[in-house]
C-alpha cells in the first residue's frame, strides 16, 4: 500500500486537528482518531474488521508523544501527583497487558467498534452534562488503586484512549483536586500507552493482510504523521484554552463525539 500525498495532507490535518483539541480541552485524541483512521484505513484497502483494530492501536501510539509535552507543562505547574502514578501504574500495565495482548486479538474488530460506540457516546453525554462527580471519599489502599490502575488500563487498551475519561472522574471522586486529577491523568497516560501498544504489537505480528510498514496492529505510518502534527498543535490549543469559552466548546465537541459514536456503532453493527 503506497501512501500518496493527499493521504499524508489528510493524516497531518487529522494530527493537527487531534492535537489542538486535546490541548484546548484537555482530553486525548484516541475518541477523535480511531473512527477518522477506521475510515482511513478502509479506503486503503485494509478489511473493515483489521482497520478498526490498527485505528485502536495507532491512535493509543500517538499518546505515548502527545503525553510527554502534556506531562512536561503540568510538571511545571506542579500539577502531577507522582505518587499516585506510581501507586496506578503497575495495574495500569498489567490491565493494558491483557487488553492488548490478550482479550484484543480475541475480539473481532466489529465487537470492539460497538464497545468503543458505547463508551465513546457514554462519555460524551457525560461532557455534555459536564458532570462532576461528588468526592465524597479518599483514595482507596495499594490493593484498590492496583485494581482501579487494571481497569483503567484494560478500558484504555479496547478503545484506543488515554483513560483521562475514567481516572479523572476516578480521582475526583477520591477527593483528589481537579487539576491534580487532570494533570496526574496526563501523566497516566504514557504507562497506559506504553503497556497496550507493546501488546498491540506483539499480538498482530502475524496476522494476515496488515499493510505495508506495520508492526503488528500499528500503522507507522500514520502514527509518524499524527504524532508530528498532534504535537505542534497541543500547545496552541493550551494557550487557547485560556481565551476562548471552553465550556461551550466542550459542548460542541460532545455533539461532535455523539456523531463519531454513532458511525462506529453503525460500522460494527454492518462489518
Amino acid at each position: 500500500m503506497m501512501l500518496d500525498p493527499l493521504l499524508i495532507v489528510e493524516l497531518g490535518i487529522l494530527g493537527l486537528g487531534t492535537g489542538f483539541l486535546a490541548g484546548l480541552l484537555g482530553i486525548g485524541g484516541g475518541m477523535l482518531l480511531v473512527p477518522f483512521l477506521t475510515y482511513i484505513l478502509g479506503h486503503q484497502q485494509v478489511a473493515p474488521d483489521l482497520a478498526v483494530k490498527m485505528a485502536i492501536a495507532t491512535s493509543m501510539a500517538t499518546i505515548m508523544f502527545t503525553s510527554i509535552s502534556s506531562v512536561r507543562a503540568h510538571h511545571k505547574r506542579g500539577g502531577v501527583r507522582w505518587d499516585l502514578v506510581w501507586r496506578l501504574a503497575p495495574g495500569i500495565a498489567l490491565g493494558g497487558l491483557l487488553a492488548s495482548l490478550g482479550v484484543f486479538s480475541l475480539l473481532k474488530g466489529s465487537y470492539l467498534a460497538i464497545f468503543f460506540g458505547l463508551f465513546v457516546g457514554f462519555s460524551a453525554i457525560q461532557m455534555f452534562k459536564n458532570s462532576k462527580p461528588a468526592p465524597s471519599r479518599q483514595l482507596p489502599g495499594t490493593g484498590g488503586l492496583l485494581a482501579a490502575g487494571g481497569s483503567i488500563g484494560f478500558i484504555s487498551g479496547l478503545v484506543g484512549a488515554g483513560g483521562g475519561f475514567i481516572s479523572v472522574p476516578f480521582m475526583v471522586w477520591c477527593n483528589v483536586p481537579i487539576h491534580n486529577a487532570v494533570a496526574t491523568s496526563a501523566a497516566l497516560g504514557f504507562p497506559i500507552a506504553v503497556a497496550n501498544v507493546a501488546g498491540f504489537m506483539l499480538g498482530g505480528l502475524s496476522v494476515p493482510g496488515l499493510p505495508p510498514a506495520s508492526v503488528g496492529y500499528v500503522w507507522l505510518p500514520g502514527l509518524a504523521a499524527l504524532a508530528c502534527c498532534s504535537v505542534l498543535t497541543a500547545p496552541l490549543g493550551a494557550r487557547a484554552a485560556h481565551a476562548l469559552p471552553v465550556a461551550l466548546l466542550k459542548r460542541i465537541f460532545a455533539a461532535m463525539l455523539l456523531l463519531l459514536a454513532g458511525y462506529m456503532l453503525w460500522k460494527g453493527m454492518t462489518s
